[in-house]
């Protein structure tokens, strides 16, 4: 704990340098007015990685899931209404993120099927 309550957190966003390891963290941000929709796209989520606010999931993915989750992504939006929005980050080098509150450590990949 360091001042004003925040936690540091040291990430390696690309986890290794050799190509049999190709994980990167990713940050998912979004904002989808529909109620049902938008339950069902964290559903979705939360197969790949971990809920850190309403509307925000951290994972550590393979290039191959992350690619099948970019392709899963338009089928829970709706474009047409100006409305809905996905961000997705992916991070790649070392970082600290700092955080405050209660803040789930971040997990292995986990992929449902």
């Amino acid at each position: 704990m360091h001042a004003f309550g925040a936690e540091d957190e040291d990430y390696y966003f690309q986890i290794a340098g050799n190509l049999e390891d190709d994980r990167q963290f990713i940050l998912i941000i979004y904002d989808i007015v529909d109620n049902k929709r938008r339950t069902k796209f964290a559903k979705l989520l939360e197969g790949y990685g971990t809920r850190v606010q309403k509307s925000a999931f951290e994972a550590m993915l393979s290039q191959k899931s992350y690619e099948k989750l970019v392709r899963e992504i338009p089928h829970y939006i709706n474009p047409a209404s100006g409305e809905d929005s996905v961000r997705i980050y992916r991070m790649i080098g070392k970082g600290r993120v700092k955080s405050w509150g209660d803040v789930p450590k971040q997990q292995e990949e986990i992929v449902l099927v």
